[in-house]
């Protein structure tokens, strides 16, 4: 019956060392933020480190645009690294594209202690004695070059061809205790000796990763389920780094569930405009409420409850309790919980954050005049409680921010028949109320006895000409205190412009 490895690691608390280590290929998504997420949620849990690396061996499509909107996500995400890219660390460099001299050298060591081997077998070769030994092509690679003769291998070399390097797996099963998913065996035999450095010395993905693990002193590798099947070739690879002396444990593997679309079982794509990192902020997620979400796809703090604080994760983490099954992304929980978060925020924090959602909209410059920032922090407070997404806010205060209003169709559609007579009465309201008690106060107290109680109208009823002619919309915010903001004559203007424009 196979064990796990020995001299697999035991650290914890400050000797925890955890990697993030993506390809900087495309967007970021929010699959690999919730891996970022987890590793750090671990090393601050425990008080470890978080090593930060980037994986750029891929020249065809890695791009130095994409590694800067990975740094640009993790800095807007407020996950920071303890060593890696952008800040040093012993282990420098942290991009694999500069670490070429270290694979050589950590190969020189694999072949001195005889744990790799030179292999000179061709794909067609290898499919011609796989069908001459009546075994099925699609098993791969026989070992075939595990016992070369110096001369087999002299008369290849004299052919031109150049060996690539296959590491010797053991003979035996290979088991491992997953951090999240519990003991886990690959039968002997599940694999075949396999290349880490191609013909011509170009280094593979399943030797560099293992290999910058090593030397980096990662401690646990927590990563996606759909990983878990390389574990096997990880484990090979690790004990022969051990076995050369280049480290001296094997670390402790934990594979996160998969993250599944709204619809059918498929994993959620990194083309659905939800994986999208960007097009969520863009929409308005702020990183608290985001982070909340994307924590909660395969963990909880508590059974009853969803919203937490970024502390309150970290204090409570443990990748232990991290489910196995797939978690569903719900695009309208994740926005339930960050509208959540905004409410938790600060007044000013809000009003300073919903400045570039106004700019980008058109709504004030890019850099707020006086009066605009005034304007901002005195109506910020109306729409904080009301929205979900900071990508809302322009819609909801635009009209404070403008003479001209536009009025939406279906808030024009959903006047009574009597809306006029309700908009003259409202203007013949106000023109009576004074200048220093244009206050929500006393534009509620004279617009209620004008509506409700001269007309005998229902507040619903009565509210909604007036609504629509100050801001354009069926929804907004409070009506009274956006009569108090925009001021007396600008509210009887846009009552008095409504009931022009119903008259044509």
């Amino acid at each position: 019956m196979s064990t796990p490895d020995p001299r697999t690691t035991t650290a914890t608390g400050a000797d925890v060392r955890v990697r993030f280590c993506p390809s900087p290929t495309g967007l970021p998504h929010v699959g690999l933020v919730r891996t970022a997420l987890f590793n750090w949620a671990y090393a601050r849990h425990h008080g470890g480190k978080l090593i930060f690396r980037i994986e750029d061996t891929d020249a065809a499509r890695d791009s130095e645009e994409s590694y800067a909107q990975l740094l640009d996500a993790l800095r807007w995400l407020r996950i920071d690294w303890d060593e890696g890219v952008e800040v040093g660390g012993p282990h420098a460099p942290y991009r694999q594209s500069q670490r070429h001299e270290i694979y050589r050298d950590v190969l020189a060591k694999l072949v001195e202690a005889g744990v790799v081997y030179e292999s000179y077998s061709t794909a067609e070769e290898i499919d011609e004695r796989n069908v001459a030994n009546g075994r099925a092509t699609q098993l791969g690679y026989d070992n075939f070059d595990r016992t070369l003769t110096d001369e087999q291998k002299a008369a290849f070399r004299a052919e031109g061809r150049e060996p690539a390097w296959r590491l010797r797996v053991p003979d035996e099963d290979l088991t491992y205790v997953d951090l999240i998913r519990g003991e886990v065996t690959f039968p002997a035999g599940s694999f075949p000796d396999f290349v880490i450095v191609r013909a011509g010395g170009v280094p593979l993905y399943t030797f560099v990763n293992p290999v910058d693990d090593a030397l980096m002193g990662i401690t646990h590798v927590i990563r996606g389920e759909d990983l878990m099947p390389s574990t096997a070739r990880q484990l090979s690879l690790y004990r022969a780094l051990v076995d050369a002396g280049v480290t001296d444990f094997v670390p402790r593997f934990g594979h996160m569930p998969l993250v599944l679309g709204e619809v059918g079982n498929k994993k959620l794509s990194k083309r659905d405009p939800k994986a999208d990192l960007f097009l969520q902020r863009e929409k308005g997620f702020i990183h608290e409420g985001l982070l909340n979400y994307l924590a909660l796809l395969g963990w909880s703090i508590a059974a009853d409850r969803d919203v937490f604080s970024l502390d309150e994760l970290v204090a409570a983490f443990d990748i232990a309790d991290v489910n196995p099954n797939p978690a569903r992304f719900d695009q309208k929980k994740a926005e339930s919980i960050n509208g959540d978060h905004i409410r938790m925020l600060d007044a000013a924090d809000f009003a300073e954050r919903i400045v570039p959602y106004l700019a980008q909209d058109g709504v004030i410059e890019a850099i707020p005049t006086p009066e605009e920032t005034a304007m901002i922090a005195a109506s910020a407070p109306l729409v904080q409680e009301r929205v979900q997404m900071l990508g809302d806010v322009p819609g909801m205060l635009g009209f404070l921010f403008t003479d001209e209003i536009t009025y939406q169709e279906d808030a024009l559609k959903g006047l009574p028949a009597n809306a006029g007579e309700v908009l003259v009465a409202c203007v013949g309201a106000l023109e009576l109320v004074p200048a220093e008690e244009f206050t929500a106060a006393g534009v509620q107290d004279a617009l209620s006895r004008a509506l409700v109680d001269e007309l005998g109208l229902k507040p619903r009823v009565a509210y909604g000409p007036p609504r629509v002619a100050l801001t354009g919309r069926r929804i907004s915010p409070p009506l009274f205190e956006s009569m108090e903001l925009l001021g007396k004559a600008e509210s009887i203007r846009r009552l008095g412009a409504l009931v022009d424009h119903l008259a044509q």
